[in-house]
């Protein structure tokens, strides 16, 4: 059997796109001699609709979608995600589902059975889960087809599984000869090598031929790789979709069918396309066509203005330089360097003259005190506000330059730096900055040498360095990843041999700054755990993990 597999990027919510990419995938499919063909999990509605499936509207336009996908089939049928009505009292009013479509009609539907309720999922919130599963008969063959986190669940894989069910070996021993996976499995480093393993498992436990198709593109905060397999009995992969960019396959599952080598790119470049593609969705999907970010001279910025031109083009990217008293004028070269390298429009527009009428301003009020942060946060939000002005007059969207270790921590100001609509390196850990930078300059000079190699500085006041307020970011990021990504106690991060005043002194500075985070631009997730909708801390709450 030929089985047509339309890795595809789906907008949520744009039923009139995303019936157009199915259609030309299936065609397409069906023109290279697949007998079967396989869509994401909820392509027709887009993947996480989240309170948009509250809408009344918004799941009669699913369905009329669902109808419309079933006119354009002929004897090749289609499994595509959408969402269904659950017929069953007591329980949630919808399911998550796959139809088959056949011949203009739709012939056979299955609800979801495992739906997950952990990190950015909470399709427990809406969803009944599937009460069975069964094999679609067709061509000779029985299809066990199964949705997303349904495969998730081979005891032989997982040490802890989190379902009593598994609908993998229901529909094996109902006959099953071919397990088809739709899925929309969000990205993050390590993800993909991750769920091959898993996919891998599961084919050679059960013996039999398996072929995922995955999810391709960005929604909001959430990036999508594609990285569709397929695999035969012994688990060896016969072929695979492209990472982060969409692509038809059709697979031919013989039993001779030749077995291929796969080799991940390196973690920076992944890091690097995940990103980048979390851009052009965000500005595109948003109805955006250009964006705007402020140029210090630092690595931050560079990297998230090579990734905005990498993204769109750039002609779409403006940057500009927001100088005030304490700039130091290695930032404004390096600045005008990385924008020539970019080829991409650059400004300078001084903040000091509003600093100075601001200071003016305040000057009874502050009279008697000390200069402090009430200062310094004055010029980052000015930087904030030019921003936002020429965002307002040109229609950019405004992209924020923090990385995750700043977010953390609370280096940032609000309304100031934080000030944007996107956070792109919001998940990135300042060394992993580094070497995804490095990464970047690998064949030549694109963000200048003396922004990798000058201390990090917010130049906010006279000399004024990163690690004067924090630890080095070796030792920082590597505290951060222990709380924060692996939820590790104070007493593990001290066994592995940091100091307990600055263990704890980073542990206040992560919870004291939930606030800020709040308030915070959605950020692109590329991490196990990052801040946003996938970290729900209460932002009033007394529960200290440091010394009592």
């Amino acid at each position: 059997m030929n089985i047509g597999v339309l890795q595809l990027n789906s907008t949520i919510g744009d039923y009139e796109a995303n019936l157009q990419k199915l259609r030309a995938g299936y065609e397409d499919a069906c023109k290279r001699s697949a007998n079967f063909v396989i869509a994401p999990e909820l392509f027709l509605c887009g993947y996480p609709p989240r309170d948009l499936l509250l809408r009344e509207d918004f799941i009669e336009a699913n369905l009329r979608a669902l109808t419309s996908a079933a006119k354009f089939t002929g004897p090749v049928p289609l499994c595509v995600g959408f969402v269904d009505r659950n017929p069953e009292r007591p329980g949630r009013p919808l399911t998550n589902s796959a139809a088959i479509l056949h011949e203009g009609e739709v012939r056979w539907r299955q609800a979801k059975s495992l739906l997950p309720t952990y990190d950015v999922f909470d399709e427990d919130r809406y969803f009944e889960p599937g009460r069975s599963a069964a094999p679609f008969a067709f061509g000779g063959r029985k299809l066990g087809i199964t949705i997303c986190e349904d495969i998730w669940n081979d005891a032989d894989f997982w040490p802890e599984r989190l379902y009593r069910r598994d609908p993998v070996k229901e529909l094996v021993a109902q006959g099953a000869d071919l397990i088809l996976n739709i899925s929309a499995s969000p990205w993050h480093a390590g993800k993909a090598a991750t769920r091959l393993a898993m996919l891998q498992r599961v084919a050679r436990d059960e013996g039999l031929p398996l072929v995922q198709v995955n999810l391709v593109g960005a929604n909001d905060e959430l990036i999508f790789d594609g990285n569709s397999m397929a695999l035969n009995r012994r688990g060896e992969i016969v072929a695979a979709g492209r990472s982060f960019a969409e692509e038809v396959l059709v697979v031919n599952l013989a039993d001779d069918a030749r077995a291929i080598a796969l080799e991940w790119p390196p973690a920076e470049e992944q890091l690097f396309r995940a990103l980048s593609l979390g851009i052009r969705d965000y500005v595109h999907k948003c109805g955006f066509k250009s964006v705007v970010l402020g140029l210090s001279g630092g690595i931050d910025s560079a990297l998230t203005a090579v990734l905005a031109v990498d993204a769109l083009g750039p002609e779409r990217v403006l940057g500009v330089s927001l100088p005030a008293r304490y700039s130091s004028e290695g930032s404004l070269t390096d600045a005008a360097a990385l924008a020539r390298n970019l080829g991409i429009r650059h400004e300078v527009l001084p903040i000091e003259p509003a600093f100075k009428a601001v200071e003016a301003q305040l000057a009874g009020v502050f009279a008697g005190t000390r200069p402090n942060e009430a200062e310094e946060n004055i010029q980052s939000r000015l930087r904030g506000l030019t921003l936002m002005a020429l965002s307002n007059k040109f229609g950019h969207l405004v992209l924020t330059t923090g990385n995750k270790s700043e977010m953390a921590v609370g280096y940032c100001t609000l309304y100031g730096d934080m000030c944007g609509a996107l956070a792109v390196i919001a998940d990135v850990f300042k060394i992993d900055i580094y070497r995804i930078a490095r990464w970047v300059n690998r064949e030549r000079v694109v963000i200048p040498e003396s922004s990798l190699i000058k201390p990090p500085s917010a130049e906010l006041r006279p000399g004024q360095k990163d690690q004067d307020s924090l630890p080095p970011y070796e030792v920082l990021d590597a505290i951060l990843h222990a709380y924060v990504v692996e939820d590790r106690s104070r007493e593990d991060i001290l066994q592995q041999g940091f100091a307990a005043a600055v263990v704890d002194d980073v542990i206040n500075k992560v919870t004291f700054s939930e606030y800020k985070r709040r308030q915070a631009a959605p950020g692109l997730k590329v991490s196990p755990r990052a801040f946003g909708v996938g970290r729900r801390i209460p932002i009033a709450q007394r529960f200290r993990a440091g010394p009592a």
